[in-house]
């Protein structure tokens, strides 16, 4: 359960740091979705180059990475939608 909170959390402020810095604006519900999807691609991205040692809980460049992460999100999100109403 604690996993779950510490997700929303860290999802909330990740989502917002990447809507902030892109000038989106969203509700809290995006925002902690933004962020969880980001923390995904990122730690996605990041495990490409850079893999944590073993056993270990919090890999160095993960909050940065969820932040790109979300940031990527955010640009396809504008690209598509832009597409989607011509």
């Amino acid at each position: 359960m604690l996993h779950i909170i510490w997700s929303i959390i860290v999802g909330f402020i990740v989502g917002w740091i990447a809507k902030s810095f892109m000038g989106f604006q969203m509700g809290f519900l995006l925002t902690v979705l933004l962020g969880i999807g980001g923390s995904i691609i990122g730690g996605l991205i990041g495990r490409l180059f850079s893999r944590p040692t073993p056993g270990s809980a919090f890999h160095p460049a993960g909050f940065i990475m969820s932040i790109i992460g979300a940031l990527l999100l955010l640009w396809v999100w504008s690209k598509w939608g832009a597409a989607m109403m011509h």
